[in-house]
C-alpha cells in the first residue's frame, strides 16, 4: 500500500506530482524545474508483472470501437491512495453498463478520455474535461455503476 510521500527534490513538503519520465515525486513547479536541471531517465516498468496506476498488477479498461472492454495491456502509472482502486466487480459493472457503452460512442467524449490518458498532466486535463457537460454526465454514470 502506497501512502503520502515527501518531495524528493526539497525533501520538505508532501509530493503532489510525479515526474512523467522517472516518476520521482515532487511538490511544486519550482521543484520540478530544479529536478529537470539534470536530465532524468525514463522509469522502467516492473518486469515480473504489469503495473497499473493503482500500484499493483491488474486489468484496465480501454475503449474499443465504442465499447468498454478489459485488457491486460497496461502501461505503468501510479496512484498514492489505495482506496481509489476499483474492485473487479466494479470494473465489470462499468464494462457491462449499456448506458456507459452508449456514451462512449460519442467522438468528443472519446477524445476527452484519450487526452486525459495521454497527458503528461492528467489532473489538469481532467479539470478541463469536467468543464464539458458530456464528460460530467459520463463520470456520473460511472460513479453510479460502481456504487458508493
Amino acid at each position: 500500500m502506497m501512502g503520502p510521500r515527501k518531495c524528493e527534490v526539497c525533501e520538505k513538503a508532501q509530493s503532489k506530482y510525479k515526474c512523467p519520465s522517472c516518476l520521482i515525486p515532487y511538490c511544486s513547479l519550482a521543484c520540478f524545474k530544479k529536478h529537470k536541471e539534470i536530465p532524468c531517465a525514463k522509469a522502467e516498468p516492473f518486469k515480473e508483472e504489469k503495473v497499473c496506476k493503482f500500484g499493483h498488477a491488474c486489468n484496465s479498461l480501454i475503449i474499443v470501437s465504442g465499447a468498454v472492454s478489459a485488457t491486460n495491456d497496461v502501461k505503468p502509472c501510479y496512484v498514492d491512495e489505495q482506496n481509489e482502486v476499483l474492485q473487479e466487480s466494479q470494473l465489470q459493472s462499468v464494462a457491462s453498463s449499456n448506458e456507459i457503452r452508449d456514451s462512449i460512442k460519442d467522438e468528443k467524449l472519446r477524445k476527452l478520455i484519450y487526452d486525459i490518458d495521454c497527458s503528461a498532466d492528467p489532473d489538469n486535463e481532467l479539470d478541463k474535461a469536467m468543464e464539458e457537460e458530456s464528460f460530467r454526465l459520463f463520470t456520473e454514470k460511472i460513479l453510479s455503476a460502481i456504487g458508493p
